[in-house]
């Protein structure tokens, strides 16, 4: 019989397991078809409109700021979060992807979700270069 302790800790070790694997970007749109993708023509005004309040010149929250293609790539406090030509590792992607709850923007409440095309586009800008 096996004793609740050898239970909890298969439980532990498959919830350990699912977050080493990271987000199911099978949830993301594929990227846009759309090539020469630049931050100052066409993401950034995206951002400027559902991300500058919280991740501007005058705020940023987590330090990221992403009112300039420096800062955007530079990332915030848990360091980058674009993978230049690598969307799906991405956290940026992920994040506007709501892949995951906690870090999903922005926030519930907080304005819009990204529509796939957006997302779509984010990911086909960062697959691009990112630049």
């Amino acid at each position: 019989m096996k004793t609740p302790f050898l239970a909890l800790s298969t439980l532990s070790a498959i919830a350990l397991t699912a977050l080493a694997a990271g987000p199911d970007i099978s949830k993301l749109p594929p990227a846009a078809k759309t090539t020469g993708l630049t931050y100052d023509k066409d993401i950034r005004p995206m951002f400027e409109k559902s991300c500058f309040k919280c991740h501007g010149a005058e705020k940023q929250k987590g330090k990221l700021r992403l009112d300039s293609l420096e800062a955007t790539l530079k990332g915030g406090e848990n360091g980058p979060n674009v993978v230049a030509k690598d969307s799906a590792k991405s956290t940026l992607v992920h994040s506007v992807g709501r892949l995951v709850d906690d870090e999903a923007m922005p926030p519930e409440g907080k304005g819009e979700p990204w529509t796939k095309d957006q997302v779509a586009l984010i990911r086909a800008w960062v697959d691009q270069g990112a630049k």
